[in-house]
C-alpha cells in the first residue's frame, strides 16, 4: 500500500483543516457562521474520529463550512483523490468508510430527534450523560452552539445541575 496517500499533519488550535482527516487524540468541530454573523456549531470530531464535511466531498463543491481544531492536534489527511485511490486498491477500506457515514448519519438523527423534542435542561443533561469526558474538555459556550442553546441559558442549566 502507497503510505504517501496519507500525511500527518500538525495542527495547532483553532487551525481550519480540509479534506477527510482523523483527529488524533484531540477534537476539531465543524460549524458555519448564520446570517447574524454567530457561529453555529454542527458537528465535534473526537479523539481518533475520521471527519470531513460530507456535502463538500460528496458533490465536489467548495465548503460552506469550517472545519477547526479545539486543541493543538495531530492530524492524519487524506485527500478525495488519494481517498479514491486507496478504495481501488482496498474495497473494504470503502465498506470501513460507508460504515463511518452511516455511524455518522445516525448521529445526526438522534441529535435532530433530541433538539426537536426534549427541553433545553434535558437536552444538556442527555449530552452530558452520553459523552462525559467529552463534556468536560469542550468549552461550555461551544456545547450551548451545538444544542442550538444560548450560552446564558446552558450557564442556568448548568448551576441547577450542580
Amino acid at each position: 500500500m502507497n503510505t504517501n496517500l496519507f500525511k500527518f499533519k500538525a495542527a495547532k488550535r483553532q487551525s481550519f483543516l480540509l479534506n477527510i482527516f482523523k483527529n488524533s487524540r484531540k477534537f476539531a468541530e465543524s460549524s458555519f457562521i448564520d446570517e447574524k454573523g454567530f457561529e453555529r456549531i454542527l458537528d465535534f470530531g473526537i479523539d481518533k474520529w475520521w471527519f470531513t464535511n460530507y456535502n463538500s466531498l460528496v458533490n465536489q463543491n467548495p465548503s460552506e463550512n469550517f472545519i477547526q481544531t479545539i486543541e493543538d492536534s495531530v492530524v492524519l489527511e487524506l485527500h478525495q483523490d488519494s481517498f479514491e485511490e486507496l478504495s481501488a486498491k482496498l474495497p473494504k477500506i470503502d465498506r470501513l468508510f460507508r460504515i463511518i457515514t452511516e455511524k455518522t448519519h445516525i448521529a445526526h438523527i438522534n441529535k435532530t430527534k433530541y433538539t426537536r423534542s426534549l427541553s433545553g435542561e434535558h437536552l444538556y443533561k442527555q449530552f452530558v450523560l452520553s459523552n462525559p469526558k467529552f463534556s468536560q474538555r469542550v468549552p461550555q459556550y461551544m456545547i450551548a452552539s451545538y444544542l442550538s442553546l444560548s450560552p446564558e441559558f446552558m450557564s442556568k442549566v448548568k448551576a441547577k445541575c450542580r
